[in-house]
C-alpha cells in the first residue's frame, strides 16, 4: 500500500509585520507579559535602523517557495511568535487534507530550549487540529551540503581579506541562558563541530566560536560574546576579521543589526576590519540541504537533479 502524500513544514522565530506590532510581538515572546514601554522602543530603534522591518518571512517564504519547485511536496511556513503562527499553520495543513509531514526548524543546533520549544509547538498544534502525523528533524548542523554551503560562504569572505592566511574566523550563533548547560544540552558542542568542520574543509587555521544576541533576563547568557571576542582579538593584534553566522540561515535582526550594525560599528570602534559571510537564504545548495534532510526524516530519497 502507499503511503499518503506528505508536506514539509519550514519554522522560523518571526517578526512584527510592522513598527506598530513590536509591542505586541514582544509581549508574545513574553509569554504574554506586556513589557515596558522602554524595552518596546528599544527594540523597535533596531527595526528602524534595518528599515522598519524584517525580511524574514518573506526569505521564509522564498525558501519555502524553491522547495516546493526542489521536492515537488507542498510546503508550509509557520512562525512561533508571529504570524503566520504554527498552531494555525499546522491546523491549516489537516484542513488541506496533509496527512504526513516533517517539521523543520530553521536552525542547525538543537538545543531543547529552542529547537525542543519548536517541536512541542507543533506537537500541540497537530494533537489539536487531529493530524497531520509529524516527523521531526532535531538538527542538521553536520550536513554535508549545508557545511559546504557554509564553506563557500566563508571562502568568499576571506576573498574580501587583505591578508587571508592571518585574519581569524569567528563562528557565531544565538547566545542562550547558560542553564542550557546542566541539561547536558548539546547546543555548544554542536555549534563548536559545525566550526571544526567548516575550518577544516576551508583550510582556516585561526577560529573560535561566540554567541551573540543575548537577551537582558537578569540570569547568565552563553559566552564569549561576540562584542567582547572582538575587542580580544584586536588586542592580540587582529587588523581583520571573518564573522559567520552559522547559527542562522538568513537575514534578520539578529543579522542586520545585531552584526551588521552594533558587530560593526563595535569594529569599527577598535580599528578592526569586519567582514561577514552572506546570508544561505534560498541559496540552491540550502534548498538542496533541507530537501535532504526533510526526505531523509519521511524515511524517503529525494530524486537526484
Amino acid at each position: 500500500m502507499s503511503r499518503p502524500p506528505a508536506a514539509i513544514l519550514l519554522m522560523a522565530y518571526g517578526s512584527p509585520s510592522t513598527l506598530a506590532d513590536v509591542a505586541a510581538y514582544y509581549a508574545h515572546i513574553r509569554g504574554g507579559r506586556p513589557p515596558a514601554p522602554e524595552q518596546v522602543e528599544e527594540l523597535a530603534a533596531r527595526y528602524r535602523a534595518i528599515g522598519g522591518t524584517s525580511p524574514l518571512l518573506a526569505i521564509t517564504r522564498a525558501q519555502a517557495g524553491a522547495l516546493v519547485a526542489r521536492t515537488g511536496l507542498p510546503v508550509y511556513v509557520g512562525m512561533k511568535h508571529w504570524y503566520p503562527f504554527i498552531a494555525e499553520t499546522v491546523a491549516g495543513m489537516r484542513a488541506d487534507g496533509i496527512a504526513r509531514a516533517v517539521a523543520i526548524a530553521l536552525a542547525p543546533h538543537y538545543s531543547r530550549m529552542s529547537i525542543g520549544g519548536y517541536m512541542k509547538t507543533v506537537a500541540e498544534a497537530a494533537a489539536r487540529a487531529g493530524g497531520p502525523e509529524m516527523a521531526y528533524v532535531e538538527s542538521w548542523h553536520l550536513h554535508p551540503r549545508f557545511l559546504t554551503a557554509l564553506v563557500a560562504q566563508v571562502d568568499e569572505a576571506r576573498r574580501r581579506l587583505r591578508d587571508p592566511q592571518r585574519a581569524p574566523v569567528v563562528f557565531t550563533a544565538h547566545s542562550l541562558p547558560q542553564r542550557i548547560l546542566e541539561w547536558g544540552d548539546p547546543y555548544v558542542a554542536q555549534l563548536q563541530e559545525t566550526a571544526a568542520a567548516v575550518a577544516r574543509a576551508a583550510g582556516i587555521a585561526r577560529w573560535s566560536i561566540a554567541f551573540q544576541s543575548a537577551s537582558a533576563t537578569g540570569e547568565p547568557w552563553l559566552g564569549p560574546d561576540i562584542l567582547e571576542v572582538l575587542g580580544d582579538l584586536h588586542a592580540g593584534g587582529a587588523a581583520e576579521v571573518v564573522v559567520c553566522p552559522a547559527g542562522f540561515v538568513a537575514d534578520h535582526l539578529e543579522v542586520l543589526y545585531d552584526l551588521d550594525v552594533e558587530a560593526h560599528r563595535h569594529a569599527e570602534a577598535l580599528g578592526l576590519r569586519l567582514i561577514r559571510t552572506g546570508s544561505l537564504n534560498a541559496a540552491p545548495a540550502f534548498i538542496e540541504t533541507l530537501g535532504e534532510i526533510a526526505f531523509a526524516a519521511l524515511g524517503e530519497a529525494l530524486s537526484p537533479v
